[in-house]
């Protein structure tokens, strides 16, 4: 054989080699767990779809829906009210009337740090649309958060949210 069709030859096998092992990496990954990577730990994609189905639920106009995404022992440091809620009924509660505004959420910004296979932050800047029952204007409202996920029995939970109007710059 002559070397430059070895050469070739040797190339040509080494890019076949490459591209299946390259397939086959991205098989295992993809099966490595919903939503989670190589290494067990759940993806930013999977984390962040935790506030589409809290906003989702928000909508629902049901406070007993939005505080099921809440673990038992969840604290929440609400936007609209200066008590802390560290129980469900205080956090039913809470829902029960911020619900009134018929709130629609938005994420301007987030930041999330997947810290384990069980444990997460979301945290962020977002925008609130919220109607006055009384007038039913509609107003934007930002405001700076923070969302600590925890999976328990296989299903992700808030054990902690504090929302906060953004400040004025100064």
């Amino acid at each position: 054989m002559r070397p430059a069709f070895r050469t070739r030859t040797v190339l040509a096998t080494a890019a076949v080699v490459a591209a299946v092992g390259t397939f086959t990496a991205g098989v295992g990954v993809a099966q490595a767990g919903e939503g989670e990577n190589r290494r067990g730990k759940s993806s930013e994609r999977e984390i962040a779809a935790l506030f589409d189905q809290w906003n989702t639920a928000l909508q629902s106009g049901d406070a007993e829906e939005v505080a099921d995404r809440y673990a038992p022992d969840a604290v929440l440091l609400p936007t609209a009210s200066p008590v802390i809620r560290t129980d469900r009924a205080g956090i039913v509660d809470y829902f029960e009337h911020f619900q009134q505004k018929k709130p629609r959420g938005e994420k301007i910004r987030s930041v999330i740090n997947v810290l384990d296979a069980n444990s997460a932050v979301d945290a962020g800047l977002y925008r609130f649309h919220l109607t006055d029952p009384k007038t039913g204007v509609t107003k934007a409202v930002e405001a700076r958060y923070s969302y600590e996920y925890e999976k328990r029995g296989g299903k992700w939970l808030i054990i902690n949210h504090h929302s906060s109007v953004l400040p004025a710059e100064g």
